[in-house]
This record gives structure tokens, sequence and C-alpha cells, in this order.
């Protein structure tokens, strides 16, 4: 079993500032990468932004410059810190974990998501 606890959403106006966290435990070897997708009303997920267990990250382009994603690997926890928000970064907010695993023996891999947490920006 493994569970991703994410808190940090909210209601704030635009050109405030969130920040999410989430935190991986339960049974595994190891979190290879951590990150975040968010989904719209009438959207699909999309990737918001990703780190890896070495540090390389990803953002897409429409936050990049506003929002920072950071971990802290001894805590398996990822953090996105999400500046100059604005009313279109209004959504459900998902963590996500690739996680090692042992599968009778041998190593394997999944992803595990979190329940999502909301973030509003008004305007």
């Amino acid at each position: 079993q493994v569970q991703l606890v994410e808190s940090g959403g909210g209601l704030v106006q635009a050109g405030g500032s969130l920040r999410l966290s989430c935190a991986a435990s339960g049974s595994f070897i190891r979190v290879n990468a951590m990150g975040w997708y968010r989904q719209a009303p009438g959207k699909q997920r999309e990737l918001v932004a990703g780190i890896t267990s070495d540090g390389s990250t990803i953002l897409a382009d429409s936050v990049k410059g506003r929002f920072i994603i950071s971990k802290d690997g001894a805590k398996n926890t990822v953090y996105l810190q999400m500046n100059s928000l604005k009313p279109e970064d209004t959504a459900v907010y998902f963590c996500y974990a690739d996680i090692e695993f042992w599968r009778n023996y041998y190593r394997d891999t999944r992803r595990e998501w979190g329940q999502g947490t909301q973030v509003t920006v008004s305007s």
C-alpha cells in the first residue's frame, strides 16, 4: 500500500501564491520521480511539473517563470511553489509518484496518484 498525502490548496486572489506539498509513504523500494498534474473543469488532465530523484525538472510552458518544483528526498515529499497565480491556474491539482516496488522478487514500477487538492484563483 502506498499513500500520497497532499496539502496546501485553497482560494487565493490573482497575483497571489500558494505552496502545495505531497508526501509519499508506504511499502516501496524507492521513489523515482514525483510531480503534479492539474485538471480544470471540462478540460483534460495536464502535466504541470515533475522532478526526478536526481533533481531533473520539467515545467509546463504555461507555468514557467511562476511555479517552482522541489523535493525532499529523505521525506519522499515534493513541493510546488506557485507564484503570480492567474485565474486560469484554477484546477484540481493531483500529485503523482513513480515508485519502484517488489513484485514476486522482481523490481517493478508503477505510478501512484493522490486524491487531488483544489486550487482556486479569483480575479
